[in-house]
């Protein structure tokens, strides 16, 4: 080996990344003040009806690609996932709640006259 050319380092087999070698995303730190106002900041540029129309415009280009017997078969399989993690008397708990929101709580007390 001549004296111009320099020997290369010797690269160690496993460095643990640091702060320095990581890269970052862009962007506000998480948990700090600036993220917490992101999507607020994006909210008050663009408004709702922005991305109510991107939402709309992903939703039809699945129903495209899929068919809409898609969205069908993954209700299902989410469906069969929340049973499987929460249990049946998930579905029993969430029923009554709808019940109790959509009729109101009705007092034991007072007679129901709405079918008289």
């Amino acid at each position: 080996m001549s004296q111009e050319q320099t020997p290369r380092p010797v690269e160690a087999a496993h460095v643990a990344p640091t702060e320095a070698t990581t890269r970052r995303k862009p962007g506000p730190r998480p948990g700090t003040e600036a993220a917490k106002r992101g999507g607020t900041a994006a909210r008050e540029k663009y408004g709702r009806e922005f991305y109510s129309k991107i939402g709309s415009k992903g939703g039809s280009t699945v129903r495209d690609r899929h068919g809409s017997t898609f969205y069908t078969e993954i209700g299902r399989r989410g469906g069969e996932a929340t049973k499987r993690n929460l249990g049946v008397e998930h579905y029993s708990r969430i029923g009554r709640i709808g019940g109790q929101r959509a009729h109101g709580r009705r007092d034991a007390d007072t007679p129901d006259t709405s079918r008289a």
